[in-house]
């Protein structure tokens, strides 16, 4: 049976610390919706109303896309070795950039990571736990490197020019505001 709280709750965070993927999804009213993967040590629950995730380079930047014309979004973990559990966070996100006042602050709470490209915060309006007991279990082997060594081959020139050119604009041609405002 679904449950709503109004903020995350102790048995929440831990539930989070514990998982080692956690999805994402944004849209807006006339894009695709975008549902994604993360993982890597990229999230940390800054308050009980409030998680951030390091976004990392990837092919697309829907996610900043979307954030930046809706707003909207969904974070999304699930149990797949333990006591069956899903918990989603739903509220209102944002990027936050280099060239963005916010950045030095929120970026002291994570770890340092190749491909780093923003930082995407949600101000959590409600939370939900369902049962998930139709989620598999299956066994963590461990953390891909592939995005570690790709991004450290590219360098911070080569991801600079990745991002401008590929991560200008979501797939349906929305803006990211990825580099707006730099130097």
């Amino acid at each position: 049976m679904a449950r709503f709280y109004s903020s995350l709750e102790p048995r929440h965070r831990d539930f989070i610390a514990a998982q080692k993927i956690f999805f994402t999804a944004t849209g807006t009213a006339n894009s695709r919706l975008n549902l994604s993967p993360k993982g890597m040590d990229s999230l940390r629950v800054l308050s009980d109303t409030c998680v951030a995730y390091l976004d990392l380079t990837g092919s697309g930047n829907e996610t900043a896309a979307h954030l930046k014309h809706d707003g909207r979004m969904t974070l999304m973990w699930c149990s797949f070795d333990a006591d069956p559990l899903i918990l989603r966070l739903y509220g209102r996100g944002r990027a936050v950039r280099r060239q963005d006042a916010g950045w030095a602050e929120l970026r002291r709470h994570f770890p340092a990571l190749p491909g780093e490209r923003q930082l995407i915060v949600l101000d959590i309006d409600s939370v939900q736990t369902s049962c998930g007991y139709a989620v598999p279990m299956y066994a963590y082997r461990g953390e891909r490197d592939t995005l570690a060594r790709w991004a450290e081959k590219k360098g911070p020139v080569g991801l600079l020019d990745y991002w401008r050119e590929k991560n200008q604009a979501s797939i349906d041609g929305l803006p990211t505001g990825l580099l707006e405002n730099t130097p």
